[in-house]
């Protein structure tokens, strides 16, 4: 499989930022009581998520080690704020269902995660299908758990009539308890299905971060292991940290 193509499989299947990590659950909890409010702010989240991974990657020699952080929430701010504006001007109604949590872009963990352990430390082209992947990937779990929600808590789709009239719609899946549920739920058909292809014998690998690593097995930190020893750069820091702080430690 080519570069850009694993990326992408990546981000929908293997590592899906919802149903595998476990990241962005803010948005995804809260956003979700219809299928076009998670298809929404999965799509907005995917634009963001890949243009700036693919400047986080353009500038990556640019962007001094010690500021990298700061400098990243910079970039993914300016996109923040122009996809909003542009949402604003053409969907505005949409817009207005997702509220604050388009603000709240800037600090959404996938986004943050991607630029320090992929984007960081990779070239332009595999970073800009890695933000792509698992943009959809975050796509498509909140448009599947909007989806169930609505048809179960509504009796709709996308806002057209699914159930027929003498359906009555289990109100608490539109509320926050019902959004704990479905994830729940899909999230347990994923690995039922894992372990059903894994019982027939195909090769179906465990998640792994950018890092290399094996998530579900990691002992080495978890996610931070991932974020700060994801490039030579870093690697070189936390070096240079380590050796001030034996001298530290020589003082006293």
């Amino acid at each position: 499989m080519n570069k850009a193509g694993e990326r992408l499989y990546n981000g929908l299947i293997k590592e899906n930022p919802t149903f595998v990590l476990t990241l962005g659950m803010c948005p995804t909890l809260a956003v979700t009581t219809s299928a076009m409010n998670g298809l929404g702010m999965g799509l907005t989240t995917a634009a963001v998520l890949a243009m700036s991974n693919l400047i986080i990657s353009l500038m990556r020699k640019l962007i001094p080690d010690r500021v990298r952080i700061p400098a990243f929430i910079v970039i993914i701010a300016s996109f923040v704020t122009v996809v909003q504006l542009l949402l604003e001007a053409y969907l505005p109604v949409l817009n207005q269902s997702l509220g604050v949590y388009i603000p709240l872009i800037v600090v959404n963990c996938i986004i943050l995660g991607r630029a320090e352990s992929y984007a960081y430390s990779n070239p332009p082209i595999p970073s800009l299908f890695d933000g792509i992947g698992m943009g959809l990937g975050f796509s498509l779990a909140l448009t599947c758990i909007g989806a169930v929600r609505e048809i179960l808590g509504s009796g709709t789709l996308f806002g057209l009539q699914l159930m027929p009239d003498s359906y009555t719609p289990i109100t608490i899946f539109i509320l926050a308890p019902g959004a704990f549920f479905v994830l729940a739920a899909l999230t347990a058909l994923q690995n039922y299905i894992k372990s059903v292809a894994r019982r027939k014998g195909r090769s179906v690998k465990r998640s792994q971060a950018g890092c290399g690593g094996d998530c579900a097995g990691c002992s080495e930190g978890g996610c931070s292991h991932a974020f700060y020893d994801a490039s030579p750069k870093t690697e070189k820091k936390a070096a240079q940290d380590m050796e001030i702080l034996n001298l530290e430690e020589e003082g006293k």
